[in-house]
C-alpha cells in the first residue's frame, strides 16, 4: 500500500495540469469577466459540514519491522495423509490398479506418500513456543522450524483446534532467549488502522506488506466459530500462520485464508480468540468445547412480528436435543437468547461463539425471552461432540495413551452418553487395516450390540484369533452406520 506522502505526490502530478489549464484558459480572454454579485446571506443554502480529519503519516516502517521480524518463522513440514484419505472412493483387489495403469492402494499398515509442505509462524515465548495454522501441521510426522537468523529447530506439535485453524508448536532444544511478540488486543483495532504481515509466500522468507484492516467479524463460510479480521496487506500461500501486527509491534491476527480470485482480500484470525485458547492447547492439546445441545437461528425483524416481540436480535431456538444440557436447565423451542453470561448475543453465530469459548462442565446463565418476558436460566454446559465432516482431534492424554493391545485401537465412553467412542487407532495396527476412523461410535461387535467400553473390550478379547471379526460402527459426524471387518492377530 502506497504512504500517505507517495498519495499527495500522485495527487499533485494530477492537480499540476489541470491548475495550468485553468491558468492558459485565463490568458486567452483580455479582461476576465466579472464575478456575479454574491447573493445575500439570507439566500444561501446551508451546506452539511465535513470535519476536517488530519491523517497521521506513519512514516518508515522500517523500524518497525526490524523490532519484530526476528520472531516471525518458516514453518516446514513433511506430512502423510491418513491411508483411508489416500485411498480415495475406488477399491479394487490386490494387482489389479497395475493392470489398468492406476496407482496401487497402500496395504496393511502403509500410509499415504510424504508430502512436503511449508508455512509461516511466530515465537510468543522466550522458551520457543511457536504460533501457526493447523492446516499447515496437520498430519505432521516432522516439523522443522526456521528462523530470521537462519537458525532452525524441530518442533513438537503441542496442541491444535481444526475449527478456529489454530496450533501451537514447542521448538526442541532451543536456548530460552529467542525474539518473540506478544499478541495485542484485537477488539480495540479500527477498520482504516494501518497493519503490517511478516511471513513467507511461496517461500520467499520474511517478506514484508502492509495494508490497513478492511473488515472485522468476516464470516467466510470456513468454520462454525468464523469471525474473521480482513486486510488488504497482500497474503499468498505460505504467510499461512504468520502474524498481522498494529503499529505498535503487537500481532492482532494470525494471517489464514485468501481469495484466490481477488487481490486485496485476506483474512486472520484475531488475537484475543488465539488468546483464549492458548492455555487449553498447551494444556490438553486439544479444545473442548461447552455444547447447549439445540438448533438455533438468526432472530430476523419478521419472526419478532410473528412471536409478538419488541426486540429483533437474538438467537432463536428452533429446537432443543432431548436430555441435552438445554433442555435438562428449561429451555424451550421459540425461545430467544439473549444474553450469556455477560456476552450478548445478536445471532446464531455469536451464540455458537460465545458457548464455544465456554470449557464443558461450566455452570453459566443463559438470558431468553419467553412470550416477551425475561428470564434467566442457570445451564451446565456439556461437552461439543465433533460435527458431520469434522476432523476429532485426540487430547494429550489420549495420544499419549497406550493403544488397546494387540488389535491397535483405544476406546472410551462417549462423554454424551452415545456409547463406545474410539478415541485412537495405531498406524500399521489391525484397526487402521479395518478403516476405523478415529471418532467413530462403536455400535456392534461381532453378533454382540455394546452400549459402554467394559462390553466392547469383553467382546473383542473373547474374539478367536486369526478371524476375520465383524464390527458395526458409526463414523464421526454421521447418522450412518457402516460395516466394519477387523483381522484378529493369530
Amino acid at each position: 500500500m502506497s504512504s500517505p506522502s507517495s498519495s499527495r505526490h500522485a495527487m499533485r502530478g494530477v492537480l499540476f495540469p489541470l491548475m495550468m489549464m485553468a491558468s492558459a484558459c485565463h490568458a486567452l480572454g483580455a479582461t476576465p469577466p466579472a464575478p456575479p454579485p454574491a447573493a445575500p446571506p439570507a439566500a444561501t443554502a446551508a451546506a452539511p459540514v465535513i470535519p476536517s480529519v488530519t491523517v497521521p503519516s506513519p512514516g518508515s516502517l522500517a523500524p518497525l519491522v526490524e523490532a519484530v521480524k526476528g520472531a516471525v518463522v518458516n514453518v516446514e513440514v513433511l506430512a502423510r495423509a491418513p491411508v483411508a484419505a489416500t485411498r480415495g472412493m475406488l477399491r479394487l483387489p490386490p494387482g489389479w490398479a497395475e493392470q489398468f495403469g492406476l496407482p496401487d492402494s497402500p496395504q496393511g499398515g502403509a500410509r499415504g506418500p510424504v508430502q512436503q509442505g511449508q508455512g509461516s509462524g511466530f515465537i510468543v515465548d522466550a522458551k520457543g513456543l511457536v504460533l501457526t495454522n493447523n492446516h499447515v501441521v496437520e498430519n505432521a510426522e516432522r516439523v522443522r522450524v526456521k528462523l530470521d537468523d537462519g537458525r532452525a529447530f524441530d518442533a513438537q506439535v503441542l496442541g491444535r483446534d481444526p475449527l478456529t485453524d489454530v496450533a501451537v508448536l514447542q521448538l526442541q532444544n532451543a536456548p530460552r532467549d529467542l525474539p518473540h511478540v506478544a499478541l495485542g488486543d484485537s477488539d480495540a483495532v479500527r477498520v482504516g488502522d494501518f497493519v503490517l504481515a511478516i511471513g513467507n509466500p511461496f517461500g520467499l522468507a520474511s517478506s514484508v506488506s502492509s495494508g490497513i484492516l478492511s473488515a472485522r467479524a468476516r464470516d467466510i463460510h470456513a468454520g462454525p466459530y468464523d469471525d474473521f479480521l480482513q486486510t488488504d496487506a497482500a497474503i499468498n500461500p505460505g504467510n499461512s500462520g504468520g502474524p498481522l501486527f498494529n503499529l505498535k509491534g503487537e500481532v492482532i491476527g494470525m494471517n489464514t485464508a485468501i481469495v484466490r480470485e481477488a487481490t486485496g482480500i485476506g483474512f486472520a484470525v484475531p488475537s484475543n480468540l488465539i488468546h483464549s485458547l492458548l492455555p487449553r492447547l498447551e494444556k490438553d492439546g486439544v479444545v473442548r468445547r461447552g455444547w447447549l445441545g439445540l438448533a438455533a437461528q438468526d432472530l430476523t425483524p419478521d419472526l419478532a412480528r410473528a412471536l409478538g416481540l419488541e426486540v429483533d436480535k437474538g438467537a432463536i431456538i428452533a429446537d432443543v436435543n432431548d436430555g441435552g444440557p438445554g433442555a435438562r436447565a428449561g429451555l424451550q423451542d421459540n425461545d430467544v437468547i439473549t444474553r450469556v453470561e455477560d456476552t450478548p448475543i445478536v445471532s446464531a453465530g455469536s451464540l455458537t461463539r460465545a458457548v464455544g469459548l465456554l470449557r464443558p462442565d461450566s455452570r453459566v446463565s443463559v438470558h431468553v425471552l419467553r412470550d416477551g418476558k425475561p428470564l434467566a436460566l442457570q445451564v451446565t454446559l456439556g461437552t461439543r461432540p465433533a460435527q458431520r465432516g469434522e476432523p476429532e482431534v485426540p487430547s494429550r492424554e489420549e495420544e499419549n495413551a497406550p493403544a488397546k493391545g494387540r488389535l491397535g485401537m483405544r476406546l472410551a465412553d462417549d462423554p454424551q452418553g452415545q456409547g463406545v467412542r474410539v478415541v485412537r487407532v495405531d498406524p500399521g495396527s489391525p484397526a487402521e487395516q479395518a478403516e476405523l476412523p478415529p471418532g467413530s461410535l462403536l455400535r456392534q461387535v461381532g453378533d454382540q450390540k455394546v452400549a459402554n467400553t467394559q462390553e466392547a473390550a469383553e467382546a473383542l478379547r473373547s474374539a478367536r484369533p486369526g478371524s476375520m471379526l465383524l464390527l458395526r460402527i458409526q463414523p464421526p459426524g454421521s447418522d450412518v452406520t457402516l460395516l466394519r471387518a477387523l483381522p484378529v492377530p493369530s
